[in-house]
């Protein structure tokens, strides 16, 4: 027979004793004191039935202190455990409703006042916004209920336990329960009261609940009021000062719906209008912010104020290196700012509902929210879902309790357009339960879940990954083909949907690619609402190496027995609030501005939901090879959402000697709540260059073997090997077939959508590896000279291989500088994707190390050929450090596109200069710069297990295979997948 305590830690019920009904995070005047704050606790690894510590005399002198909120794993150095990260997998057996006896518990206990006064309530409560996973409340060595739902808010009735004066309140948290098959939603599992902690004092005649559902429709704004409270609470005075709104409604009976005239502008996203509202009685006040917008959808649109909203989104975590899931409003409004600085415009709370102050955030900075269920069963999978809580009828209540609570606490915000159930929980009856009770509970705003495939429950079309293919297929009103997991009665119903990316473009490590693809899908396919990246942020945790250093740790670096690695450190945003060069790809593919180049005019197309453009200016500048010329600014008058106008164009002075670039950037013209006067939202470039033929090259049939030392300008060679280039040694230059993988890279192929030099579950970089591209050895054929000139013939390949690239490599004087042209071809019987075709150069340190580079070319972010939509032409500058991203897992980074002229620096002084000169079909090489070879990067697992370096390497690419989303989603396009073939790369070099 179970014992008591396993019985309580394994019941599904969602909570017992004096455990109130969810409402709303109301903004009352009632007093309330927080009792955030040093707590006692203490942990025991595993649960007790005893509960002495529970009682007012307890003695806790002996106990350590903690703060609350926080995450005990996260406190003491270890002291109280680790975190563990987990993906798909639960960190415990599969036993449903059953956890282990190690069951990590913590026990608190915090002394607080009462006040005299207090003790006019008609009733006091204990708020937990956030506990991870089930706990029990003690007030005054009472027992006053317990719940489960870690990111759901729960209040207690304590009235009768508490006194003026001092009281002692006592909770005891499991790690483990029941409620943790509910909650495997790819992050790190952390425990303990990691939410505010708030004692309320509720009035005799307050306001329990109040909902004003703000519709708009035909300038008009009207609201739908439910005011819940005693009826000797009335009356009840709505003010909204603003609008000249003073509602009276003597009783319950009296409140109905009315209509709000002079809301000229109703509430978006692009335009969060807002209204400071009091919903009062004699004894509370009640303060919200109304926005006034419409949700509907109609066919296969979903439309807000009557017009079609397309999400550019991020689903978003709650997540800091230092303080876990413990919410900071300060680095919270950042954080949104942030986004919108970089065009995100929604966000999926994936996968729970987040602070409450984050919806307040989002309703006053503008944002499209999706908000979701604390709900996700993903470790079922492992068992073919068998046993899954979503089709138990022993696990509904749990379920509605979490949907009810969710839905409750967040109703007022009108940036929450959409409900959703939760995530990656299978399918079955009590997700069908949830989606009734939503749908019972508010008529407006449609439910979401992507689990849903055959739309039985739901309102919304939702997928996860769909490759590019795919995408276009479910927006296609032409013959349609059967959808995935549908029968064709399904597919039909589920086409008279609106669309939503829920997940795609799994933005692990360096990528992803095609985000420009997708968007493209939106504008052509009504159907497709757009979607939202995984994910917003790497979820690091700030920890030290054995040496000290500091680092970002993922899964399994805490010595988890059970964990997925790397694999949560998938954001566009890396730990340290870094933006990596995926969010700025991401903010130039959803620009809301689009413009298209015709003579001597440009369209301006305003692509978004409901403002014109009259907060912005377009500022123009030309440059020659990447040096300004001449700028201003177009005279452009307001565009209205979803309309285009042509204007003209400057006179663009053209040079016959260098390139000729004309970049526009529509920018604020005043400062937001989000961004600076100035701040770029979209460019566009147009080249007005004169063509120029390449210089040609020269053929020589005087070559005749040689040996023995040669110099050639400002390259020195030994037996035809480069020795020393402007007056350092160097090795090189080596062909390089190899890149550290990317997260992509490793990730092995499910065989669908990838490229047709995949192999179905197995990773590109498993393949590279086994033909051996990150061991290649040389053999050299031939050595000759003619005068002032250099050929060597090498025949490149790897050990067990037969496998083999040929290297013709021609050094030239050519005038003042020096010509290298290398010819590369491979043998037949290549199978796979390259990851590169380049020649590198190791350059020693010399006198001083190479520390930078200027070059003229594709930057200043580095990009890849599936990911060049932030990259602009133009000259930029950096040093050695600045080039690559500092990724969790060190793996390739730091590659510029189409370069035309690069110049290594150290300090100051110039070292080397370098012409990339394009090949016969128009192409221009790439070049990555590092401290490390895509060798020595590949052996790292983290950053600070690089080795010290001053060498300095530079590649010069003739091609790149691209990023894709494989770790995650599909694999790299093929027309951007780099298959062997024969390259030309042709430099012209001098000294600095």
């Amino acid at each position: 027979m179970p014992s008591q305590l396993s019985a309580y830690v394994s019941d599904t019920t969602p909570g017992r004793g004096a455990l109130r009904p969810a409402r709303s995070y109301l903004h009352s005047d009632a007093p309330s004191r927080s009792l955030n704050g040093p707590w006692r606790f203490r942990l025991s690894p595993t649960a007790s039935v005893a509960e002495d510590f529970a009682a007012e005399g307890f003695d806790d002198h002996g106990w350590d202190s903690i703060p609350v909120p926080s995450h005990w794993v996260l406190q003491g150095d270890g002291a109280y455990g680790r975190p563990i990260y987990t993906n798909i997998q639960f960190p415990f057996p599969i036993d449903p409703p059953h956890v282990p006896d190690q069951n990590p518990t913590g026990d608190y206990r915090r002394h607080f006042d009462l006040p005299a006064d207090w003790s006019d309530a008609d009733r006091v409560l204990l708020r937990f916004d956030g506990v991870e996973s089930l706990f029990k409340v003690w007030v005054n060595g009472v027992g006053i209920g317990s719940a489960s739902g870690s990111r759901l808010a729960h209040e207690f009735d304590v009235t009768s336990a508490v006194r003026p004066g001092d009281n002692v309140v006592a909770v005891r948290v499991h790690q483990w329960s029941a409620a943790s098959y509910l909650e495997d939603q790819d992050q790190w599992w952390l425990p303990g009261i990691f939410r505010d902690v708030t004692l309320l004092a509720r009035p005799a005649g307050g306001i329990e609940d109040v909902w004003l559902r703000a519709g708009f429709d035909n300038g008009q704004g009207r609201i739908d009021p439910e005011v819940t409270a005693d009826a000797a609470a009335f009356p009840v005075t709505l003010r909204i000062p603003e609008l000249g709104v003073e509602q009276v409604w003597a009783t319950k009976a009296d409140v109905a719906p009315l209509d709000v005239p002079g809301v000229v502008t109703p509430w978006s996203a692009e335009q969060p209008r807002l209204y400071d509202a009091t919903v009062a009685t004699a004894a509370e006040s009640i303060t919200l912010r109304v926005g006034f917008r419409t949700v509907e959808i109609h066919g296969d649109q979903f439309l807000v104020n009557g017009r079609r909203v397309v999400f550019h989104g991020v689903n978003r975590h709650e997540a800091h290196p230092e303080r876990g899931r413990v919410f900071d409003e300060e680095h919270a409004r950042e954080d949104l700012a942030r986004m919108k600085r970089f065009n995100v415009n929604a966000i999926r709370t994936s996968h729970y509902p987040p602070h409450p102050r984050l919806l307040d955030l989002a309703d006053e900075l503008g944002f499209w929210v999706v908000l979701e269920c604390d709900l996700e069963t993903h470790g079922f999978d492992k068992v073919d879902w068998v046993g899954n809580p979503s089709d138990d009828p022993a696990w509904r209540g749990a379920c509605l309790d979490r949907i009810e609570r969710t839905v409750e606490r967040d109703k007022n915000h009108p940036s929450i357009v959409i409900w959703s159930l939760g995530n990656e929980s299978g399918t079955g009856g009590n997700l069908a339960a949830m989606s009734a009770w939503v749908h019972a509970r508010d008529a407006e705003r449609p439910v979401h879940y992507e689990g849903d495939h055959t739309g039985e429950y739901t309102d919304i079309y939702s997928r996860m990954y769909a490759s590019v293919p795919e995408t276009e297929q479910i927006g296609i009103d032409g013959p349609r083909s059967t959808l995935m997991n549908c029968t064709p009665a399904q597919s039909a119903r589920q086409r008279t949907k609106p669309f939503l990316l829920c997940e795609y473009a799994h933005a692990m490590g360096n990528g992803p690619g095609a985000l420009d693809q997708y968007e493209a899908l939106v504008h052509e396919h009504p159907r497709l609402h757009g979607g939202f990246v995984w994910e917003w942020r790497d979820h690091g945790i700030l920890t030290a190496a054995p040496d000290g250093t500091p680092y970002y740790a993922y899964g399994g670096d805490f010595g988890e027995v059970v964990h997925d690695g790397n694999f949560v450190m998938d954001g566009m945003l890396l730990s340290n609030d870094v933006p990596t060069p995926s969010l700025h790809e991401y903010k130039a593919v959803a620009q809301p501005v689009r413009f298209t180049f015709d003579g001597d005019k440009v369209a301006i197309t305003n692509l978004r939901h409901s403002a014109d453009t009259s907060d912005l200016h377009f500022r123009w500048r030309v440059e020659h090879d990447g040096t300004p010329v001449e700028c201003g600014y177009l005279e452009v008058p307001a565009v209205a959402a979803g309309e285009s106008e042509r204007v003209a164009l400057p006179r663009i002075p053209v040079s016959a000697d260098a390139e000729t670039w004309l970049t526009i950037d529509a920018v604020l013209a005043a400062g937001t709540a989000w961004a600076q006067e100035g701040h770029a939202i979209a460019t566009a470039q147009q080249d007005y260059s004169i063509p120029r033929p390449l210089p040609a090259v020269r053929p020589r049939t005087d070559w005749r073997p040689t040996e023995g030392t040669l110099t050639l300008g400002i390259a020195d060679f030994i037996g035809g090997s480069l020795t020393r280039l402007a007056g350092r040694a160097v090795t090189g230059p080596r062909l390089e077939l190899f890149r550290a993988p990317t997260d992509n890279d490793e990730s092995a192929s499910d065989g669908v959508g990838d490229s047709d030099a995949s192999i179905a579950g197995v990773s590109h970089a498993e393949l590279w590896r086994r033909d051996g591209l990150d061991r290649l050895t040389t053999r050299r054929l031939s050595v000759e000279r003619s005068a002032q000139a250099l050929r060597t013939v090498d025949r490149v390949s790897a050990a067990h291989s037969a496998l083999s690239v040929k290297v013709e490599s021609v050094w030239s004087l050519e005038g003042d500088e020096l010509e290298l042209r290398v010819e590369i071809q491979p043998s037949s019987g290549w199978r796979t994707v390259w990851p590169r075709i380049g020649i590198r150069f190791d350059l020693a340190d010399g006198p001083a190390p190479v520390d930078g580079t200027d070059w003229f070319g594709l930057g200043p972010f580095e990009s890849y050929p599936d990911s060049l939509r932030a990259a602009r032409t133009g000259r930029f500058s950096s040093t050695i450090g600045d080039l690559s991203v500092d990724y969790a897992r060190p793996q390739e980074t730091g590659h510029r596109s189409r370069l035309r002229r690069l110049t290594l620096t150290s300090g100051d002084t110039e070292v080397l200069r370098v012409v990339a000169i394009p090949d016969t079909r128009g192409r221009r090489p790439g070049f990555t710069l590092s401290r490390h070879t895509p060798q020595q990067i590949a052996q790292a697992a983290h950053p600070w297990e690089l080795p010290d370096s001053t060498t300095s390497h530079l590649i010069i690419d003739a091609g790149q295979h691209g990023l894709g989303s494989r770790a995650c989603g599909p694999d790299v396009r093929p027309e951007f997948a780099l298959r062997p073939e024969a390259r030309t790369i042709r430099l012209r070099m001098a000294a600095g």
